[in-house]
């Protein structure tokens, strides 16, 4: 498993490196970083992090995960396993056969602090 970039083994931590537009990565941090986005990569994870994200808590069940997305249990399972092995969200709490997981935003904002161009305005949602 790739290491982790320091700001998402630490919740609240300062961001370890310089946003990508202003010096250039290190290859450990390089390696580490491209497999955050490969995780983020995926169709069904972005689905499933925007629906823990809607939840005021951050959190969901992965029994609701799997109605909500029409996948199996194991199959959501992996998606959060490699979700968690990124350090992006982690297993909260345990009722029954059931595992609650909840998204870590401070590691959501880290990694969107390195990937963004330096200097840049925060985004403003699209008006409709």
């Amino acid at each position: 498993m790739p290491r982790l970039l320091p700001v998402l083994e630490a919740p609240g931590a300062a961001v370890c490196c310089a946003p990508l537009g202003s010096a250039p990565l290190s290859t450990e941090e390089a390696i580490a970083l491209a497999g955050q986005l490969k995780a983020l990569a995926d169709p069904a994870r972005l689905r499933l992090l925007s629906l823990m994200l809607a939840n005021d808590d951050l959190e969901s069940c992965t029994c609701d995960l799997t109605e909500a997305l029409q996948l199996s249990q194991p199959t959501v399972s992996h998606h959060l396993k490699k979700l968690t092995e990124a350090g992006l969200v982690f297993a909260h709490r345990r009722e029954g056969s059931w595992t609650y997981y909840r998204v870590r935003p401070d590691a959501l904002t880290g990694l969107a602090k390195v990937i963004a161009p330096a200097g840049a305005a925060p985004a403003h949602p699209p008006t409709r």
